[in-house]
């Protein structure tokens, strides 16, 4: 396998987002409107028995898991129903409840959880070596496999960079694990120039386990 394995597309846009810089990353955060947020709060009774009141999500190993919503930015997430309403990603659960949102509410729900404080989420005892496998993934990546590291395209800390890459440290690890394997497997189709469907197809069972763990154990800032 050679590097040029990576379509010309997503090499670019991989060049580009490893050039950005630290202010470039702060100035994509979206500002929010206090009484989108207000509005948002009533609409999202309907979030909160998957994604928990506090958006902080649910860790179902072996079944659907629901993210953390809290604290990610407003137009990903806005972008992410409107992926359900779609197609280009699959739930028999959260595909329903996507098409009850007309787009002021779904602008408004996503400014609603945007605003919230992120929390620990509770992470199951997790192998040290695992562990730390998963950190070399997650920060420096194996570029013997040619994978990309996590913060590569998730910017600092694996906080997040605008629209397009969410913040994945402190996100549920099985959520994590899932959204790989459905890149892998073709299900999930929304990422930037098959970005992640070209680093996940290279990770296995046991680096999908190890990243998966040790980003859940990062705090979510």
């Amino acid at each position: 396998m050679s590097f040029v394995s990576f379509p010309r597309k997503t090499l670019g846009w991989m060049l580009a987002i490893l050039s950005l810089s630290i202010s470039s990353y702060s100035a994509l955060a979206a500002e929010l409107d206090a009484e989108a947020v207000k509005r948002g709060k009533a609409s999202a009774a309907i979030c909160a028995s998957c994604h928990q009141a506090d958006g902080s999500g649910m860790n179902i190993p072996g079944g659907e898991s629901w993210p953390r919503l809290a604290g990610l930015n407003r137009d990903y997430l806005v972008a992410q129903v409107n992926a359900f309403k779609e197609g280009s990603r699959s739930s028999p659960t959260m595909t329903p409840f996507a098409g009850m949102l007309n787009p002021q509410q779904l602008l408004d729900v996503s400014s609603y959880y945007a605003s919230l404080p992120t929390k620990p989420i509770t992470v199951p005892n997790t192998d040290p070596a695992v562990m730390e496998h998963g950190k070399k993934l997650a920060l420096e990546g194996d570029w013997d496999r040619y994978i990309v590291s996590c913060s590569s395209c998730h910017g600092p800390n694996n906080q997040g960079v605008g629209v397009e890459f969410p913040g994945i440290a402190g996100q549920q690890p099985s959520y994590i694990a899932q959204q790989l394997e459905a890149w892998q497997k073709g299900v999930r189709k929304n990422d930037p120039q098959n970005l992640m469907g070209a680093i996940a197809e290279r990770l296995n069972s046991h680096d999908i386990a190890a990243v998966s763990a040790w980003l859940a154990a990062q705090p979510a800032q």
